[in-house]
């Protein structure tokens, strides 16, 4: 009888030790689990504040599948984007438009930069069969010591070439050769209307540091700018 109840209480103890050893797994699993969600969570968010320094294009998908709007930045690889992301420059020293070439909207597809110019080139396509109009608009995503006093924005449409900037701090006109920042915000905003079916748009945008503009002092080194441009249907106007 004794032996009995000794048995007995012996798998009693295995038993809670098996339940013990189960609970600590258990644990065990869910930290490690718990481990890796906040690893992923931190990946991302890393990605995420990485991969903010790049000028990205977005194209509305919705917009693009009802219209048979695409884009890609090769004529030759129709490879259809949704994004495009233009490839950084990590420094950037103030130039002079003058220090530009002349021809950088037909020196290459995708990126192009060269020193201290951000310079990329894509297409917009109308494979749809209705004549459409969109908009693109430079949204700024942050500024850091006021280096948009000084930045310009140039844009090839098909050859043709706009300059922006933030008007002249003192007395509020375009600088020269300038069209003025639409917004703080939004500092390009343009309408393109009448694209045929067939037709295609060519983009160059360039992003540099006007070393002319009266804005241009030391103040702003150390500055950053960050952008993107979007390609829509409408346009909504961005607030604080």
């Amino acid at each position: 009888m004794r032996d009995f109840e000794g048995k007995k209480e012996r798998m009693k103890l295995n038993s809670e030790k098996i339940r013990d050893r189960e609970r600590k797994l258990k644990v065990v699993k869910m930290s490690i689990l718990i481990m890796l969600m906040s690893l992923i969570i931190m990946y991302f968010l890393l990605r995420i504040v990485f991969e903010s320094g790049y000028f990205t294009i977005s194209l509305d998908p919705a917009f693009a599948q009802e219209s048979g709007l695409v884009m890609y930045e090769k004529i030759s690889e129709k490879y259809e984007r949704k994004i495009l992301k233009a490839t950084r420059v990590d420094f950037m020293d103030n130039i002079s438009v003058k220090w530009l070439p002349e021809n950088i909207h037909e020196m290459g597809e995708g990126s192009h930069n060269g020193k201290n110019y951000l310079a990329y080139t894509f297409y917009l396509e109308n494979m749809g069969s209705d004549t459409i109009n969109y908009w693109y608009q430079i949204i700024v995503d942050d500024v850091i010591k006021n280096v948009d006093k000084a930045i310009r924005i140039m844009i090839y449409r098909n050859g043709e070439r706009t300059i922006y900037a933030r008007p002249n701090e003192a007395t509020g006109n375009a600088e020269n050769g300038t069209e003025k920042f639409y917004s703080d915000l939004e500092p390009v905003l343009e309408s393109r209307k009448g694209f045929e079916p067939g037709q295609i748009d060519k983009f160059t945008v360039v992003i540099y540091l006007e070393g002319d503009d009266p804005d241009c002092i030391d103040a702003l080194i150390g500055g950053e700018m960050k952008m993107h441009m979007d390609i829509t249907e409408e346009h909504i106007t961005k607030t604080n």
